[in-house]
């Protein structure tokens, strides 16, 4: 339709110059001493429009012929960038495909293409990794290093998680910390900095990012607690020895996180190692009290607290709740023997190894009876004891 309606505009124009020219008398005179000439003022137009045509034409054919070298260069870089482009797509498609010496191949080329080239590097580079190829893959991120302008952030992303998964942990935390000095500190980087810190043992920031992880909302609760759990115990065994550390440790730790039998267990027995034993039966206290656990429980007995006797009546409540119990039993016959309660430690010993038999209840019974002078029940109970351990092996 368009181009109908140009037909008819373009009839319409011939047919009013038609007219125009028809009606038109007028004419020209050049005069050139001795020569005079004498055309009609249609005719001079029309050489006029056609001589400019023909020097415009002519202008451009020259033009066209001096720019024609410029333009078989331009039309050549043209080709090599497409190839060297398409050579970058294969590269990234096959380091994805897994052909990881394919694409390292694709990747030089549009390198040495100066395609992308920080972009080419990196691809290289982990493509070289994948193959376990390390001088390669050092080599490609040390030419990725020369465009950092260009690629800063993504290039240290890459030699951290790179050095992670090649297990240098220093060098993967050397470059997170590159990272951060530029502000970097999305949720892909957090996500490597816990495996740079979990194998650097840093375990304080191990805690930290996975707090961190958890409220951005990457963790879920039950995914960050072994986490948080493992760093709590990594802190405390760092803290061994020093009773004060140990204690203002525990009490900084939330109190989701301190809900936990074997975080309170391990604290009590830094704590009793430590020789602060009322803090140890503090935690053990509080944690029972909230949650029951056997093997929290036992270690109750081995903290000799300042008050041996509000301890004993501790338990003997517990027992009450959660009999019948051997390990509660077992710490019970503890504190009494420790109290000199000969009777009572005795009674709970045995009662303990009907519920449960065990090599410690027998060992511990037998060296009662040994304080109680009466030979022969020791070495009756020393008997078992030693049975219970060749049935183990």
């Amino acid at each position: 339709m368009r181009w109908l309606l140009w037909f008819l505009a373009l009839f319409a124009l011939a047919v009013g110059v038609a007219l125009l020219a028809g009606h038109n008398d007028g004419y020209v005179l050049i005069v050139l001493s001795p020569w005079r000439v004498e055309v009609s003022l249609n005719f001079f137009i029309v050489a006029v429009i056609g001589g400019f045509a023909l020097i415009y034409a002519l202008l451009r054919a020259i033009i066209h012929t001096l720019n024609l070298p410029q333009s078989v260069r331009n039309w050549r870089e043209l080709k090599r960038r497409e190839k060297a482009q398409g050579a970058l797509r294969e590269a990234a498609l096959q380091l994805f495909e897994g052909r990881y010496g394919q694409a390292i191949k694709n990747a030089s080329l549009s390198y040495s293409a100066n395609e992308s080239p920080a972009l080419s590097a990196l691809v290289a580079a982990r493509a070289a990794s994948h193959v376990r190829d390390y001088p390669r893959m050092k080599e490609w991120l040390g030419r990725a290093a020369e465009h950092d302008v260009d690629i800063r952030a993504a290039r240290l992303m890459t030699e951290a998680e790179l050095a992670v998964n090649a297990r240098r942990y220093d060098d993967a935390l050397e470059a997170l910390h590159a990272l951060h000095e530029n502000g970097r500190r999305h949720i892909a980087a957090l996500r490597l900095s816990l495996r740079i810190y979990r194998g650097v043992g840093q375990w304080s920031e191990v805690l930290r990012v996975a707090r961190q992880l958890q409220n951005h909302k990457v963790l879920s609760a039950e995914a960050a607690a072994p986490l948080k759990l493992r760093a709590h115990l990594e802190n405390i065994r760092g803290k061994a020895g020093d009773a004060l550390a140990l204690a203002t440790y525990w009490k900084a730790i939330p109190a989701d996180e301190r809900n936990n039998p074997q975080l309170a267990a391990a604290a009590a027995k830094a704590l009793t190692a430590a020789g602060d034993t009322a803090s140890a039966q503090r935690i053990i206290e509080a944690q029972l009290d909230k949650e029951w656990d056997s093997e929290l429980a036992e270690l109750y007995g081995t903290c000799k607290g300042e008050d041996a006797v509000s301890s004993i009546a501790k338990a003997e409540k517990w027992l009450t709740q959660h009999r019948p119990d051997a390990r509660l039993l077992l710490a019970l016959a503890r504190l009494c023997r420790e109290q000199q309660l000969w009777g009572k430690a005795q009674s709970y010993f045995e009662t303990s190894l009907s519920v449960q038999p065990s090599q410690s209840a027998y060992a511990e019974l037998a060296a009662l009876f040994d304080e109680l002078g009466k030979p022969e029940e020791a070495n009756r109970a020393y008997r078992q004891a030693a049975k219970l351990c060749l049935n183990t092996y």
